[in-house]
């Protein structure tokens, strides 16, 4: 079956790359009895791919059933799944199947599968690998012949990693990995999809057609969607109902996004994305950065001093170079050492210090402490903006709630 024929037969509306990769795939396993595992954002058609692969399947004429594992509570999913014998539990007046035994011989759709508490995933991974279960409160081993698709809109191997989905039933389930992608990714396909949408509301509350002007085709397509097609139907079918006004204009259009979303999703620019938490690590490069930055300079001074051995140099500068470096440490009682530079004496006398390197303080060696480097550089970001924490935050380069937890940490 050709990739167009299942788009016209299914109502599918697109030609992005990644759409045609994803029905492909769908095609391929259709035939075949093992386990796939859809994943795609919440409103990204994931449902209808479980169709796809049902009613392609040798099982079509076999029932289908979609279960959301997140809709049922903890302590009957067991019950809805495989069924109880009558006095099972408090209530179970009667003997009742579970969707397993109804749907022999068909295909189980099992969606939001990573809300499926622990327990029932042990079970569900029994029925995987030998197609046997036990009804709560029974001890008899049942058989049945499902087809199990699942589908989330999490990362599961997050989940696994956590503790809070089963390894194994992981492996057993991704067989085939399915990925819908999020309509953002689909540039393409969103004014199609819209005009689409428009055209059977207005038909369906017999309105007029509508119609989007330039700037409104741009917003719609740049906006990133994250309820996807859901939302983006949704939003087609206000308009058709609510605007007396068929030609939709960008600022009509902007009103019907929600305003906690418009900063943070539109427009869709790389540039503009929310910084990064940044953490210690970045801190202390910056500070072994501008301690390498400093003792370059200092090298640098050095060497002149040493090359030139006396001959003309430029007094003036080096020993405004001198001074910078201390100034660059804080003293107890703010007191900064000052030195100066004076012209070598011409004399018999061997003089040990050339150039009379002279101040008015006890030398104080400079403290190489990361720590003590860190709280110095915080300290002079908020005293330079005044105890403006979000300005001192920008400075440093890292984020605001990054910076107050610093603060907390050394005391500041």
């Amino acid at each position: 079956m050709e990739i167009q024929e299942i788009k016209q037969r299914f109502g599918i509306i697109g030609s992005s790359p990644l759409l045609n990769r994803a029905i492909n795939i769908a095609i391929q396993v259709a035939p075949t009895d093992i386990s796939v595992l859809i994943t795609g954002e919440s409103g990204s058609g994931k449902e209808v791919f479980s169709h796809i692969i049902h009613q392609i399947s040798p099982r079509k004429h076999g029932p289908f059933i979609a279960v959301n594992c997140g809709a049922i509570p903890e302590g009957t999913i067991d019950s809805e799944l495989f069924g109880h014998e009558k006095g099972a539990y408090t209530g179970a007046v009667g003997e009742r199947k579970g969707y397993f035994e109804t749907v022999n011989g068909g295909t189980i759709f099992l969606d939001e599968i990573a809300e499926m508490p622990l327990g029932t995933q042990a079970r569900l991974l029994r029925v995987l690998e030998s197609g046997q279960y036990i009804k709560v409160g029974s001890s008899k081993v049942e058989k049945t012949n499902v087809r199990v698709i699942a589908a989330t809109n999490v990362d599961v191997y997050d989940a696994v990693k956590n503790g809070k989905f089963r390894e194994d039933l992981y492996y057993r389930l991704n067989t085939v990995p399915l990925r819908i992608p999020p309509l953002r990714d689909r540039k393409e396909d969103i004014y199609l999809l819209f005009r689409k949408f428009t055209s059977d509301f207005t038909d369906k509350y017999r309105t007029p057609p509508i119609q989007l002007d330039e700037e409104a085709q741009q917003v719609l397509i740049n906006y990133s969607w994250p309820g996807n097609i859901r939302q983006l139907k949704n939003m087609a079918e206000q308009l058709a109902v609510l605007e007396r006004d068929r030609v939709i204009t960008a600022q009509t259009l902007l009103s019907y996004i929600p305003a906690e979303q418009t900063g943070k999703n539109l427009p869709m620019r790389l540039d503009n994305q929310q910084k990064e938490d940044f953490s210690e690590r970045d801190i202390l490069y910056k500070v072994l950065f501008d301690m390498k930055r400093d003792m370059v300079e200092l090298k640098k001074l050095v060497a002149d001093i040493i090359e030139n051995g006396g001959v003309s140099i430029n007094h003036s500068g080096n020993a405004q170079s001198i001074n910078q470096l201390y100034r660059d440490i804080e003293m107890p009682g703010n007191h900064e050492p000052q030195f100066t530079l004076q012209k070598p004496v011409s004399n018999n006398n061997i003089n040990t210090n050339p150039y009379n390197i002279t101040h008015d303080a006890e030398e104080v060696e400079e403290s190489l402490s990361l720590v003590d480097k860190e709280s110095d550089l915080i300290r002079k970001a908020l005293k330079k903006h005044k105890g403006k924490r979000k300005l001192a935050a920008s400075e440093l380069g890292i984020s605001e709630r990054t910076l107050y937890r610093k603060i907390k940490e050394l005391n500041l």
